[in-house]
């Protein structure tokens, strides 16, 4: 009967996460479409969710000193790919890389040994920045050649994914479900809104698929209904981790 009652939440975790993934990616199309400032604004945002909630979604302690070390690095990760002069925009992602994952060490080090969950803590709050730090990349990609169209392709193939995730079927099913379609996505929208190749597009399509389907299982083996902040924090965080995804893709299959 327990689970009975069990099943509704993460059932309800699952469709938050997916919405709020697709109102984050609706906030970040609109901000490429606006000004680099407001970009910058989501993307700060989105960093400051992810950290904050990080934390919750691995339920480990020191919570609030942790989502600092995520949030701060993955904040001026964005804001250094803003003001940095071309074409190097994410030179100084992986430098906010390492001083967060630096930081999770030393508050490690400050809570002393014996401490409960040091292990995990300090291995999933180094994803964590490195998940907030990947957010960086949308800014990078808005800068880049000035196409805009392309981040266009990479959050409608995400959005995609993220509504192929909130379908309540097995992941063995879904996940391949949900790379077919966001691979079938990236070439449609590359020939509506673009003159993006269309292998390109499809390959960009089925990696995005892929990488959103691991979130959606890490959310699935955690067997615990989300909180607000964890729930936040997964449906931003792959989100984040496509801006950088988009970037290098573009400068590698497409520039």
């Amino acid at each position: 009967m327990t689970a009975d009652l069990q099943a509704p939440v993460r059932s309800l975790g699952s469709w938050t996460i997916g919405l709020v993934g697709i109102a984050g990616l609706a906030a970040i199309i609109a901000g490429v479409y606006t000004t680099r400032e407001a970009l910058v604004v989501v993307a700060v945002l989105i960093a400051a969710a992810v950290g904050i909630g990080w934390p919750h979604f691995l339920r480990i302690p020191a919570k609030k000193t942790l989502a600092a070390v995520i949030a701060l690095p993955g904040a001026a990760a964005a804001i250094a790919a803003a003001t940095v002069p071309g074409p190097g925009f994410l030179d100084w992602t992986p430098a906010f890389i390492a001083l967060g994952m630096m930081a999770v060490f030393v508050v490690q080090l400050i809570r002393g040994t014996g401490q409960a969950q040091r292990l995990e803590s300090t291995l999933g709050c180094c994803v964590g920045v490195l998940l907030s730090c990947l957010g960086s990349g949308w800014v990078a990609g808005a800068r880049f050649n000035g196409v805009r169209e392309m981040l266009l392709v990479a959050a409608i193939s995400a959005a995609v994914a993220l509504l192929t995730g909130l379908i309540r079927w097995p992941d063995s099913v879904v996940a391949p479900l949900g790379m077919v379609l966001a691979g079938l996505a990236g070439p449609l929208a590359g020939l509506v809104f673009s003159d993006i190749a269309v292998l390109p597009a499809a390959i960009f399509g089925v990696v995005v698929g892929a990488v959103l389907a691991s979130f959606r299982r890490m959310a699935t083996l955690r067997g615990a209904p989300l909180n607000v902040p964890a729930a936040l924090s997964m449906g931003l965080a792959p989100v984040s981790a496509v801006g950088s995804l988009a970037y290098f893709i573009d400068k590698l299959l497409i520039y």
